[in-house]
Parts: C-alpha cells; structure tokens; sequence
C-alpha cells in the first residue's frame, strides 16, 4: 500500500474503541497472531463506520482532493524556483527563512558563499563593532547556533575585517558578483517584514 493521508474521523471516541477492541479480541481467538497490517487498516475503517479501508479511503478522497487543490504547489526540486535567481544564489536563499534568517548552514562552498553575503548586509561599513557586538547580530540573523563559524567565515572572505587580538571588526566594502545582486535585494525584503 502506498502511504497516503486519509483523515479517519469517528463521531464517538468510545464506541470508536469498543469496536475496534471487539475485533481485535475476535481475531485473536480465531487465531493466535495479531493482526497484519491491512487487516489492522480494515479494523480501523470499520471502528469509524465504514466497510473497510477502501470505503475510508473512497469516503475520504473528496476532502482530500479538495485540500490539495487549494495548498500553494511545493517549489521545483531541482532548478531555480526565483526567477531571477542564478542556481547557486537559489539554493543559497533556500537556506534562509522568511524573515531572512539563515537556518542551516549550505553544504556546499559556494553556496555558503553567497549565504555569507546575506549576512554582511547586517553590518554598517561606517562603525566599528567588538567581538560581542558582531556575535548579537550574527545570532540574530542565523538559527543554527554556530556565530562562530560564521564571524570566521566573513573574515576569511574578507568581508569583515578584525584586528590582531579580535578585540574589533568593522564590515569591509566589497562589490558583489551581478548575479547575487536579486539574492541581496530578496534578502533585504525578508529582513524588512520582521
């Protein structure tokens, strides 16, 4: 059987379990295994009033196809799913929430790339911010838990610059790849609707 959802609604709990007890103490005297898988199925359709689980099933499937009809169609597995979007910049904005958070942490290098410009946006070029300054708006702008991994990162991209002793860090100008640019713009919405 394939797995689907079937809504399986019973009026009244009670009589729900009194049946569904009733047969299953009627197989087991009939014989000494418990039930299989579709015979449980049926057991159960039949506790909430149908004749058995193609009954549910075809009772169900109206509402079914009714929900379906109406949920948004998930995104394209493979492919951009934003039109302007490069591949790499798409799969990079995967990696962020609706409000623009960076909820995991890309597999590959060079998507963590482009997600590491997402990031840089949150910094002001014209400030200077200490250790614990640039962690609050990293931890403010990932769910992941790892600010660390992330300050390192925007200093090897050299995105952010620190002093010897990490005691200070300022955001450093960097001109983006054309490509990012509607990566950057999507993320700067995202951040905006919070």
């Amino acid at each position: 059987m394939s797995r689907e959802s079937l809504p399986l609604q019973a009026d009244d709990l009670s009589a729900f379990a009194k049946s569904l007890s009733l047969q299953l103490a009627q197989h087991l005297e009939s014989r000494a295994a418990l039930p299989g898988h579709l015979s449980l199925l049926n057991m159960l359709a039949r506790a909430a009033g149908h004749r058995n689980v193609q009954g549910l099933r075809a009772a169900a499937l109206p509402a079914v196809k009714a929900k379906t009809a109406t949920q948004p169609q998930p995104a394209p597995a493979r492919g951009p799913r934003h039109p302007e979007l490069s591949e790499i910049a798409d799969r990079a904005l995967r990696q962020f929430d609706d409000q623009g958070r960076l909820v995991r942490w890309p597999s590959r290098y060079q998507v963590q790339r482009y997600a590491l410009w997402g990031l840089w946006l949150h910094f002001d070029g014209k400030r200077r911010y200490s250790e614990p300054e640039v962690n609050e708006i990293l931890n403010s702008r990932h769910g992941f838990g790892d600010h660390c991994t992330l300050r390192r990162e925007l200093v090897e991209m050299k995105l952010l610059a620190r002093t010897d002793g990490g005691k200070e860090y300022r955001k450093l100008p960097a001109r983006p790849e054309p490509d990012m640019l509607p990566l950057l713009r999507e993320l700067r919405e995202r951040s905006l609707s919070r």
